[in-house]
């Protein structure tokens, strides 16, 4: 039987490294455990949660920071934040529908997976919002880096490396970071019946407007129905966000269907449909599907998605939909996760990253789940890691195949 720690305090956990340090023993690290199914299965002695290690503990709405300790449910957060018509900028994805999970994602969990959603590409992600943190090293001791401005005063940027570790290199206790004006308004602007490589063109062509995009996304008519109770326009649906005030909008809308008009028809979501429109597409609901069907998180360049789909689809039998202007592919494999072949078009295309996100047991096994870094790149990753956690206790293989 796995031991599991909750420890209650960050000198309750420095205890626990410390003497799991000292007996060479391994620890997997989990938040509220929604995201478990991240990165390479983890092959730990025990298991140390920081959920109760929770609660905010500094927010100043006029300076747009928060501070809150690592097990805060994401929740709470985002509920403090709306209270004062605020949010965080770069509308982390919840996890739980694709893995089919409980429990409550926490604030701690979407910095050391660097989770983030359709704005990432005009707001950046979690790790841009990331201004300090405070962790526990593998050696057991406290340390703090950063604060309400960015600062690199250490020779290593520790708030940038925390973020998307994945809790390979600590184990974050407080995270401070900024957070933006929440939109008073959103609406939806639909450009129906393109197909992959048209509506590319078309998601280039608006954000080369003067209408400030914040979401351009295209959903394939495979995967059209399932968005909205299925009342998207017929046809595949490109569908572009606008965010701000009601009356800057309705100009900015007006303003983008008529750039686009000549393209197909053009329609327009209220702000009811756009909400859970965009709250489907940040969660990948399509493959919210119950079934453990190999699913890829792969990011390429805008130009290249579609490219990548078509070859995939001479091959196998693959799903996809389009974030990030295109550059953000979510596909679900058929069958098999066909790893070699999706990074080897990959690298055709430019080159990206292909993350597995979810597949079965036998397959995350096998098959990084991370694309391979180049071997100096992975010296240089170790050598960091060897710095903060010496002994290779936290997390051994989620970043790798082997501890």
């Amino acid at each position: 039987m796995i031991v599991h720690f909750e420890p209650a305090s960050e000198e309750g956990i420095a205890s626990i490294v410390r003497s799991a340090a000292s007996e060479r023993v391994t620890l997997a690290i989990v938040g509220g455990g929604t995201r478990l199914g991240l990165g390479n299965p983890v092959r730990a002695d025990r298991t140390l949660s920081t959920r109760r290690l929770s609660g905010i503990v500094n927010y100043n709405p006029a300076e747009m920071t928060m501070s809150a300790l690592a097990g805060t449910p994401l929740s709470e957060v985002e509920a403090a934040l709306e209270a004062k018509g605020q949010m965080l900028s770069f509308e982390p994805m919840d996890h739980r529908p694709i893995f089919g999970t409980s429990g409550e994602p926490t604030i701690g969990g979407v910095f050391a997976a660097n989770v983030s959603g359709p704005r990432r590409y005009v707001a950046g992600a979690a790790r841009d919002s990331l201004l300090g943190v405070r962790f526990v090293n593998g050696r057991g001791e406290l340390i703090k880096a950063g604060g309400r401005v960015m600062k690199n005063v250490t020779g290593l940027d520790l708030v940038k490396l925390m973020a998307g570790s994945y809790g390979t290199l600590g184990i974050l206790t407080e995270v401070t970071f900024k957070v933006l004006p929440l939109p008073s308004a959103t609406a939806t602007v639909v450009v129906s019946g393109l197909n992959d490589a048209e509506a590319a063109a078309v998601m280039a062509e608006a954000m080369a407007q003067p209408v400030e995009v914040s979401g351009a996304v295209h959903l394939p008519e495979s995967v059209r129905g399932r968005f909205v109770g299925g009342s998207l326009p017929e046809g595949a649906a490109t569908v572009l966000r606008l965010e701000g005030l009601e009356a800057s909008i309705a100009m900015r809308a007006e303003k983008l269907a008529a750039a686009l008009a000549r393209f197909g028809p053009v329609s327009r979501l209220d702000a009811v449909q756009s909400k859970l429109l965009w709250a489907e597409i940040r969660d990948v609901m399509p493959y919210a599907d119950g079934t453990r069907r190999p699913l890829w998180r792969v990011s390429v360049a805008p130009s290249a998605g579609h490219q990548l789909v078509a070859a995939l689809r001479l091959q196998t039998g693959v799903d996809a939909f389009y974030d990030w202007q295109g550059g953000l592919v979510w596909l679900r494999m058929e069958a098999e996760p066909e790893a070699e072949l999706l990074r080897r078009y990959v690298g055709a295309l430019g080159g990206g990253h292909a993350m597995l996100i979810r597949a079965d047991d036998a397959s995350r096994g096998r098959i990084p789940a991370f694309e391979p870094q180049a071997p100096a790149v992975a010296q240089l990753s170790e050598r960091v890691r060897a710095q903060l956690d010496p002994s290779r206790i936290f997390n051994p293989g989620r970043m790798a195949t082997a501890a």
